[in-house]
């Protein structure tokens, strides 16, 4: 149907898509004071930097790409998350020529992954997401989660819970995979078909499937964080330790462990119980190895994203929609022709000196007109017709205090203004 929107998609307008914006006037003010600069990337990028980026074992390569051929025969994915695309700009532009670290947002990114539509999520879905590249040390994971701890307060979301884990570095992962596999190797019949594959190429995948038999043969399993070597030990605990020092709480969470291959070592997830099993609002951590995998030098980097369409549904789950009234500064009337002209070309010289004026644009009668005027939220409004224009006067209707006052046709801008 061509009047039905794609299952999975959405329209924003009105008080919705008011709030949107005020969350990213919110988000953009934050950002500027933490020292973090815009980015905006391709819609869609090459295929294979979410193959290597993000991981062919993860559920978005496996199942969730918007992928396709194009003209030219070269194979194209729409984006299906921030990082990858933000980290193949950081190289393309050379941006660790400059300053480090690196400090950047994104902010309202359409992203896509053909996923079952549910609550807060959807098929064409929106990001925002901060990237750090160029530091190793745990004060950069510690800012980049005290700009989501931050982000969350300010829109009044306050039912959260900041999970955290550790991954460890590649050798960490490998002596964790090991000991996954020897874990489970027993119930392998057990495991859903993926599972088993994933049971081969990377262990640690499996930890993300939602099938509950699968859930429950790897009830139990051995925790990444109990094979940290003594480097990575020490950067988890000093994580923590600066979070401590901020003041947010947190649970370490073995069940953390994101659902892309590029983290390494920490990682967080901020949870919320207002809606449903689904809850995680903010997710992110570090990622060492991923510009490497781009093509890149070795260059640390730590960040996170969150989903818009799923932090303002945690928003009205704590505090309800919000809702704008409708404002106008002043509403002009008109009767007949030549009151209309008027009425028109004051309207748009209003407008120029930044007043709210509106006009009637219907024909409407005067009654019809200071009902619409109502609707607006009109804070004045002035009705012209021949008489008015003949003598040049005009009597400008407060209304909310019914108080009227007469004023000269080119003196309503000084009126407004005073």
């Amino acid at each position: 149907m061509i009047t039905k929107a794609p299952r999975g998609t959405q329209d924003l307008f009105g008080d919705k898509l008011k709030t949107w914006v005020e969350v990213e006037n919110k988000i953009k003010k934050l950002a500027s004071e933490y020292g973090y600069g815009e980015i905006r990337t391709p819609i869609f990028e090459h295929t294979e930097l979410f193959l290597r980026g993000v991981g062919e074992t993860t559920d978005i390569v496996q199942k969730e790409m918007y992928s396709f051929e194009d003209k030219a025969g070269r194979q194209i994915t729409l984006r299906p998350e921030g990082t990858a695309g933000v980290a193949r700009a950081f190289l393309e532009n050379k941006l660790y020529a400059g300053p480090l670290p690196a400090k950047l947002y994104y902010l309202s990114n359409p992203t896509f992954r053909y996923e079952r539509p549910q609550s807060g999520r959807y098929r064409q879905f929106h990001q925002f997401g901060v990237e750090l590249f160029g530091s190793a040390e745990p004060t950069a994971d510690a800012e980049i989660i005290a700009i989501g701890k931050e982000l969350l307060d300010r829109v009044g979301i306050n039912k959260v819970e900041l999970h955290i884990n550790s991954l460890g570095g590649p050798e960490c992962r490998k002596k964790y995979n090991e000991a996954l596999k020897d874990f489970i190797k027993g119930n392998l019949e057990s495991l859903c078909p993926t599972c088993n594959e994933r049971f081969e190429k990377n262990p640690l995948r499996t930890l993300d499937c939602k099938n509950p038999d699968c859930q429950k043969v790897l009830e139990g399993s051995p925790k990444v964080i109990d094979v940290l070597d003594t480097e990575c030990k020490k950067h988890f605990e000093t994580v923590l330790k600066l979070l401590d020092e901020m003041e947010i709480k947190y649970i370490v969470d073995s069940g953390i462990v994101r659902g892309l291959d590029y983290y390494t070592r920490t990682v967080f997830e901020f949870i919320s119980n207002d809606i449903g099993s689904q809850g995680t609002v903010c997710g992110g951590g570090r990622y060492d190895k991923l510009i490497e995998e781009c093509g890149g030098s070795h260059t640390p980097a730590v960040g996170f994203g969150i989903g818009f369409e799923r932090l303002l549904l945690v928003m009205v789950a704590e505090n309800g929609a919000k809702e704008y009234k409708p404002e106008r500064d002043i509403f002009i009337g008109s009767i007949g022709e030549v009151g209309m002209t008027k009425a028109a070309a004051i309207v748009y010289k209003l407008r120029q000196q930044g007043i709210s004026a509106e006009g009637d644009l219907l024909g409407r009668s005067v009654k019809a007109q200071m009902k619409y005027a109502n609707k607006i939220g009109a804070k004045f409004t002035v009705v012209l017709g021949d008489n008015e224009i003949e003598e040049n006067k005009a009597v400008i209707k407060n209304m909310n205090t019914r108080e009227q006052t007469e004023v000269n046709l080119d003196g309503i801008l000084e009126f407004l203004q005073s």
